[in-house]
């Protein structure tokens, strides 16, 4: 397909998923001018509050995504979540419409499947040992293969949704039945990861651009991101993380190997930001996963960058300039609910701001415990100065419900 870079102005996107990265990435885009419909499978989502249109349907039924794909007139669609019928996006981009980064990488980034298939076939890239597994029986025998401890997830997910670890053959059965009944999309199959034995998990965010200049695509990578996990959803991150310069490097060329194989097996320019995690163990080096979108580790860089994650986003997308240079050290800390709340009210704002930079609460239904519903950054001199700040800012957010009758 023929690809304009810079893309005109205004554009029209159509956003596929309005979580809280969704909602970043739009405010993004209008800054230039462009307009966004955001959809999702619940209303008043994210960031369907800051877009221009909206729809709500399922986005893992093709044929519903086939009738809202042609009642729009987009320039762009920007796929955000998991749970999406990626087969439709193909038959777009042959009638011309360009998908971020491009349909191939969207299909094979959003099935660990095919991603951890490609990742391993990549020379250079090192990926933990893994099995595929279709039954309750195949996954029995893929743990005995792998070995313990090991990870089983389903091959279709994120935020740890669906992820089991297991240090036994009698988990088995609990790990597939809990794969097949919390995954954002179920396809059948679950991926069972050898347990790594890490010192710590980063994400290095990969951006592909436009330069102008030399008329082609070249590849830059933020300071990397540690963080740190509980049941596989993100609870902490900072920037940037400690790491020798041998890890770096090696992150640094995994993660090019791998969008670069991402961008010559799809069509056109496969512009955008790519979440890449790794696990580390001193100079050692393993692929875990890719998302071809902003990260959530990533909210972090709203105030370590002068250009954060959704920025660098937008200007990838649309051709523009990029810069990935940091300006400070800073910490992330998420804000979680405690339970379901009808009417939520958040307390302890005031208080989290009055060391923390910043605040961010996403405007989503607080509909289970555990949820996670915002977000604190703060700068300081250290990562770890920071990210004492921002859990102890993050933890003076309370929620009441006001639809609760008082006491």
């Amino acid at each position: 397909m023929t690809t304009t870079l810079p893309v005109p102005l205004p554009a029209r996107v159509l956003l596929l998923g309005s979580g809280e990265l969704g909602k970043e990435v739009v405010i993004a885009l209008q800054r230039y001018g462009c307009t966004v419909i955001a959809c999702d499978s619940y209303g008043n989502a994210p960031a369907m509050q800051v877009a221009d249109e909206s729809r709500v349907f399922d986005m893992s039924d093709p044929q519903a995504l086939r009738e809202v794909l042609d009642s729009v007139d987009v320039d762009l669609i920007v796929p955000e979540v998991e749970a999406i019928a990626t087969d439709e996006l193909s038959a777009y981009e042959e009638r011309g419409v360009r998908v971020v980064p491009n349909a191939f990488a969207v299909q094979a980034t959003m099935d660990r499947q095919r991603i951890r298939n490609l990742a391993a076939s990549l020379p250079g890239v090192h990926t933990s040992a893994f099995r595929f597994a279709r039954s309750e029986a195949e996954l029995a025998a893929a743990l005995d293969e792998v070995g313990y401890p090991a990870f089983v997830k389903p091959t279709m997910s994120s935020s740890g949704h669906g992820q089991s670890r297991v240090t036994g053959p009698e988990q088995a059965a609990s790990a597939w039945a809990h794969a097949e009944e919390d995954a954002r999309a179920t396809t059948g199959v679950v991926i069972v990861e050898e347990g790594v034995d890490f010192d710590y998990e980063i994400t290095l965010l990969t951006v592909r651009s436009w330069d102008a200049a030399s008329g082609s695509v070249v590849t830059s990578f933020c300071a990397p991101i540690g963080h740190r996990q509980e049941g596989g959803d993100y609870v902490e991150s900072w920037q940037p993380m400690a790491m020798s310069e041998s890890a770096l490097e090696g992150a640094r060329q995994m993660a090019k190997a791998v969008t670069d194989a991402l961008a010559e097996a799809g069509n056109g320019p496969c512009l955008g930001i790519f979440g890449v995690e790794f696990f580390v163990k001193g100079d050692d080096v393993w692929f875990s996963e890719l998302s071809p979108r902003p990260h959530d580790t990533g909210m972090v860089t709203m105030v370590t960058q002068a250009q954060s994650e959704f920025e660098l986003h937008a200007r990838a997308i649309l051709g523009l300039p990029v810069s990935t240079a940091q300006s400070t050290p800073g910490a992330s800390a998420v804000i979680k609910s405690t339970s379901a709340v009808d009417i939520p009210v958040y307390n302890g704002v005031a208080r989290a701001l009055e060391t923390a930079d910043i605040v961010r609460i996403f405007g989503k239904p607080v509909s289970r415990a555990g949820r996670r519903v915002g977000v604190v950054a703060t700068t300081a001199s250290t990562p770890k100065e920071a990210r004492v700040i921002a859990r102890r800012a993050a933890a003076g957010i309370t929620i009441d419900d006001a639809s609760a009758p008082s006491a």
